[in-house]
């Protein structure tokens, strides 16, 4: 089972996401970041690339597209704010 981050963990595992452009989600225990495309398909294919991780961890994003931009949420509803599970998912869709 995932647990709630504690102050130790927030600091080792948000530091690094934070410095690519991750920031804490205001009046939420969440973390967010927009990701601009070249174009609609560009976004819409590292959507359903990242679709694939997200169903294989069973941990889904709160997202928004519109036209060329992605807005991302990640939070735990589980343990009601940030766990483990969205610094690794935070990481995976830096990495798509």
């Amino acid at each position: 089972m995932t647990e709630k981050l504690s102050d130790t963990g927030r600091d080792t595992m948000l530091a690094p996401l934070y410095a690519t452009g991750w920031t804490l989600c205001e009046g939420e225990d969440a973390i967010c970041k927009t990701y601009e495309f070249a174009d609609f398909i560009e976004a819409f294919s590292w959507m359903t690339r990242a679709a694939f991780w997200a169903e294989k961890w069973n941990h889904h994003p709160d997202w928004r597209n519109v036209y060329k931009t992605v807005e991302v949420k990640l939070t735990t509803h589980d343990v009601g704010g940030l766990s483990s599970l969205d610094a690794k998912l935070a990481r995976k869709l830096d990495a798509l």
